[in-house]
């Protein structure tokens, strides 16, 4: 079982900036890893990394599907590049480009789509995306990830260096709590069990994963025990640790920062369907609504995407 921060309830540092931190540590030692932004070099904190690295970075402007065409093509050249926009703008706006340029093509862009889901407040309904997942699990040899604090940004970043392909990562730029201890080792494509419990497995990733960690606590005091499996890798699925964790529970739930459709909730449906795993299964997400403009606590909450939430959903079915 996977060790989680005694402390969970602390904030950590801004994802961005473990994102630009680490992106220039990476680039200390690796001259080809190069940065592409679209014009959002304050959100994402890239700026530094042009600070320090000005011969590894270049600024798009607002051209996404430029921004992409440009990473497919100098990964050509044995160049590894990293791009940057809010997620619906680096998967929606340009999944033509990622389609043929990048995973058809068969080139290399890692990819940090900011700001999932909820995390987009108050800059609206346009920026909003429930449906990055669900359009990119579609097209062949594209990784997703779904990254929950700075740790695992800090640990998988590194990794993607060192491989070929489409990968795309969804996190929120600001600061998120922590959950996993310093140090901390992710293996891509491999759950991790964060608690273990008879009852319920709740099956979970990102910005949700504290929340179903509190939802968790809630229903123990309730005697009701949870299991909760962060699937911070959506593609390649790891279909072994969810059949191996729903065998024998009352209750499966997904609880994810996403539509319904075509995530989380659907990668585990498909599973236990396939493998014949009778349980009863439900799907908590987005039911099918675009986003508005609000704070993210008052998102979080208008969607139904707290622990509380949960607790509610997971009472009403057991």
């Amino acid at each position: 079982m996977f060790k989680v921060r005694e402390q969970r309830l602390t904030l950590g540092n801004d994802l961005r900036n473990a994102f630009a931190e680490t992106i220039n540590q990476c680039m200390d030692q690796n001259q080809k890893i190069l940065m592409f932004e679209a014009d959002l070099a304050g959100a994402s904190n890239s700026h530094k990394i042009k600070q320090k690295h000005p011969d590894q970075y270049v600024q798009c402007g607002i051209s996404e599907a430029n921004m992409v065409g440009m990473a497919a093509g100098i990964s050509t050249l044995g160049f590894i590049p990293f791009i940057h926009s809010f997620s619906p703008f680096v998967t929606r706006r340009v999944l033509d480009q990622l389609f043929l340029s990048g995973a058809y093509a068969n080139t290399t862009i890692n990819i940090y789509g900011s700001d999932p889901g909820f995390c987009a407040g108050l800059n609206g309904g346009t920026h909003t995306t429930y449906e990055d997942i669900s359009a990119l699990r579609a097209i062949p040899n594209v990784m997703i990830l779904d990254i929950a604090d700075e740790v695992m940004m800090k640990n998988l970043i590194p990794q993607l260096t060192q491989l070929n392909g489409i990968h795309y990562f969804r996190a929120n730029r600001k600061a998120v709590r922590n959950i996993y201890e310093e140090g901390s080792n992710f293996i891509i494509g491999q759950a991790n069990q964060l608690t273990f419990g008879k009852d319920v497995l709740i099956v979970t990733a990102g910005q949700l994963v504290s929340d179903a960690l509190d939802a968790a606590k809630i229903l123990e005091e309730k005697d009701i025990h949870c299991t909760v499996l962060d699937m911070f890798t959506i593609k390649p699925f790891d279909q072994e640790s969810l059949i191996e964790n729903a065998l024998n529970k009352k209750l499966v739930v997904t609880f994810e920062n996403h539509s319904i459709y075509g995530g989380l909730g659907s990668a585990c449906a498909e599973t236990l369907m396939e493998n014949g795993v009778h349980v009863k299964f439900i799907r908590h997400g987005n039911p099918d609504r675009f986003g508005q403009v609000g704070s993210p606590s008052f998102l979080q909450k208008e969607y139904h995407l707290t622990a509380d939430d949960l607790v509610q959903t997971i009472l009403n079915h057991l």
